[in-house]
């Protein structure tokens, strides 16, 4: 009696997989067929190995099963021919399976390098914006200040002004008193007349 496995995949058992179904897929046959001998090799239902290509295995072989359809074409329109021996067979599995993981390999790194020269792009923008706002940011500070010293240094010459004005009318006004007094001592000097008193003294007279 088979026994049923139930343990998890490995890696040679989803390549034995793959290179079954890529077979019967070249030679015309049918993938239960396919999942049916994987079964038989594994010691697992073809229903099993069925779900375990439509799940996993065959995303990672679309180009491998390409090959294969082509292939299968190419067969057709050559006619009738004689069956491929086993080792050619297994031969071309391989080829097929070889090919599809070079190719997923390279697409997986290319789509790594790519996805960092993006990271990095988008970093090296982030960054570049971010000293962008903040010089913006400082040179709006910077008019901001140079704004309020400007409106500092026009009060203070509006200032300035108007003591330069308070000064020359105070020089006015006391050059106009000193020569009121000098007026007032010559006119005051005019008016008083000097005669000796009967003492032979000097005094002054109202004119």
């Amino acid at each position: 009696m088979t026994t049923t496995r139930q343990d998890a995949w490995s890696q040679d058992e989803d390549l034995l997989l793959a290179e079954v179904v890529l077979r019967h897929i070249r030679d015309g046959g049918t993938q239960l067929a396919a999942f049916e001998e994987v079964g038989r090799k594994l010691t697992r239902t073809a229903a099993a190995c069925g779900f375990r290509w439509n799940s996993f295995v065959r995303k990672q072989y679309k180009t491998g099963i390409e090959v294969a359809k082509k292939q299968r074409k190419e067969l057709r329109k050559s006619g009738p021919h004689e069956p491929a021996s086993a080792s050619e067979q297994l031969q071309g599995d391989v080829q097929a399976v070889v090919h599809e993981r070079k190719t997923l390999e390279q697409l997986s790194m290319e789509d790594i390098i790519a996805s960092l020269k993006r990271y990095e792009s988008a970093l090296s923008f982030t960054d570049l914006r971010g000293e962008n706002e903040a010089l913006k940011e400082k040179c709006r500070a910077l008019e901001k200040e140079i704004s309020r010293l400007e409106q500092e240094r026009q009060t203070l010459l509006n200032s300035l002004q108007g003591i330069e004005q308070d000064y020359k009318a105070l020089i006015e006004i006391m050059e106009r008193a000193r020569k009121m007094v000098v007026l007032q001592e010559d006119e005051r000097s005019r008016k008083v007349k000097f005669q000796l008193d009967r003492s032979s003294n000097l005094e002054s007279v109202q004119k």
